[in-house]
Formats: C-alpha cells, sequence, structure tokens
C-alpha cells in the first residue's frame, strides 16, 4: 500500500515525455551519487561504525531506491560522497554528486546555481543557554556567544543582534561539536544554531537549555542540479509518496529519537504530499 502511493507519483513523474541528463547517466550506471555533510547532526554525519548517517541521509536513501524502482533497474548503487560548506553546492555544479543530502536552507541565492526539490525540513534558528541564565537579547551584552561558520544561522544571528541593538561578541565555530565544547567550557554565554540541532547536542544535559523561541523559519530541501527539470520533478513525485506514505515522519522518529516535531514540521506532513 506504501510503495503503490509513492509508484502513482513517481508514474506522472515518468509520464512526461522529456529527458534528462542525470536521470540518464543514473539509468546507463546505475549508480546515484548523493552528497553528505559529515558535521551536521543530526541531519547528516558520520557515525561510531564510519556510515552516513542522520535524518537527510536516511531520507535520500529511501528516495533512491523509490527512484531505482521508477527507473526499472534491478537495483541501484548508492554512493555516498563527502562535502563541506565550503563545497557542498559546487559539487552539484560541477557534476560530482547528484543529490546534496546535508542540511540545506532553501535560499534565492543558493539558488542561482542550484534548484532544489520539494521541503523536506522545516526548521528555523534558536538558542542555548545555561540553566537558568536570562532569556534575553539585553543580557547578552558585552558576552560571546557561539554559532557555526558559513550558515545562514550566523546571517540569522548577526541581523538579530544588530535589529535588537545586542553588543555581543560574535565567535564562530568550524563544527557544532566545538561549539558545544565552548559551551561545555564556560567560554560562552549562548550558541546558536537549527532548533533540531540544538536539541541534539543537548541530549537533556541539565546544564543547557534550548530555547523554544524561534528566530527564523527555514524551509530545507534536497539541492539537486539547476536546470534539470525533469530529475527534479521525479524527485519531488517520490517525495511527495514518501510524505503520503507516512515515511517521512518514520524517518523523523528513528534518526530523532526524543525529539518532538514541531509545529511547522508537522504541518509540513500535511502540505508534503501532491496529488498524484
Amino acid at each position: 500500500m506504501l510503495r503503490s502511493f509513492i509508484t502513482a507519483c513517481l508514474l506522472g513523474a515518468l509520464a512526461v515525455p522529456a529527458t534528462s541528463q542525470t536521470l540518464d547517466r543514473i539509468k546507463a550506471e546505475g549508480e546515484i551519487r548523493l552528497g553528505y555533510r559529515q558535521d551536521a547532526e543530526p541531519m547528516s554525519y558520520v557515525d561510531e561504525a564510519g556510515l552516513p548517517a542522520g535524518y537527510t541521509v536516511t531520507l535520500c536513501g529511501e528516495l533512491a531506491r523509490a527512484l531505482g524502482r521508477a527507473l526499472e533497474l534491478d537495483e541501484i548503487e548508492i554512493k555516498f560522497v563527502p562535502v563541506d560548506t565550503s563545497n557542498r553546492f559546487a559539487k552539484i555544479v560541477n557534476g560530482e554528486i547528484d543529490l546534496l543530502c546535508g542540511a540545506a536552507s532553501i535560499t534565492m541565492s543558493r539558488r542561482e546555481f542550484v534548484d532544489f526539490s520539494i521541503p523536506v525540513f522545516v526548521d528555523g534558528t534558536a538558542v542555548m543557554l545555561p540553566t537558568g541564565a536570562q532569556a534575553s537579547f539585553s543580557a547578552l551584552n558585552g558576552q560571546k556567544v557561539g554559532v557555526r561558520a558559513g550558515t545562514t544561522t550566523q546571517e540569522a544571528l548577526t541581523n538579530t543582534l544588530s535589529d535588537t541593538g545586542t553588543d555581543a561578541e560574535v565567535v564562530t565555530f568550524d563544527s557544532h561539536s566545538d561549539g558545544m565544547a565552548a559551551m561545555e567550557n564556560g567560554d560562552l554565554a549562548a550558541y546558536f544554531a537549527d532548533q533540531s540541532i540544538l536539541l541534539y547536542l543537548n541530549k537533556g544535559n541539565q546544564d543547557f537549555m534550548v530555547m523554544d523561541r524561534l528566530l527564523t523559519i527555514e524551509k530545507q530541501g534536497l539541492a539537486l542540479p539547476r536546470g534539470d527539470t525533469e530529475f527534479r520533478f521525479m524527485v519531488d513525485g517520490a517525495l511527495s509518496g514518501m510524505y503520503g506514505a507516512g515515511i517521512m515522519g518514520r524517518i523523523f522518529r528513528e534518526t530523532l529519537p526524543g525529539v518532538e516535531p514541531g509545529e511547522a514540521m508537522l504541518w509540513l506532513y500535511r502540505l508534503g504530499p501532491i496529488l498524484p
């Protein structure tokens, strides 16, 4: 029943009489190349066994198998290619990967170079504070606050500090684990990141609290080659089927244990399916 729903969505995509450079290569080689972040827990990372893991990695695995069935491949080889914040979109542009399965917010500036699938996650910038700390920007005046470098969160934090007139020193980190270590060492008064990432990093640590208030609402999607309409259409069809079959909710529960989906994510489950 679940598979038939996804198949119906994909059959609609296959009905389009057009060619796709990406789909043609996947079918000819029997391989799909998925870019993944190694340090963006819980969305995309390397687990203790050294294997790709996380919400978007698991999602892309399900998606790849659905595409393989739609392309009538006996078996599709899934090749995971590590990327980082400096080269993740470039690897899409130069053809090294077919899909970016990391935590990527959909922005107009990024869409100058790549396309995005329908949203697969909704998140937003939040803040982690020491338990009992005053939850206001005025309390951060003269303090050091941390954020991951090269992210939309850094932009949101800079804008918010400016808008609120907060005189805080922004310290950037190459990874969220480095930022968390700085919080644990008492070097920061606050750390900013996507709320899901903060909840995952905290994991019930009573020394810190993650605030419910979001500074931004950001839709995240899978980046893919710009202008390859048929490939994007097929990806969107498969994702729509996964929403309708309840697979997206299952993946959330499996990869973010103990984290409850927020209001925006619950609405995405309702809005995600598209009629075949």
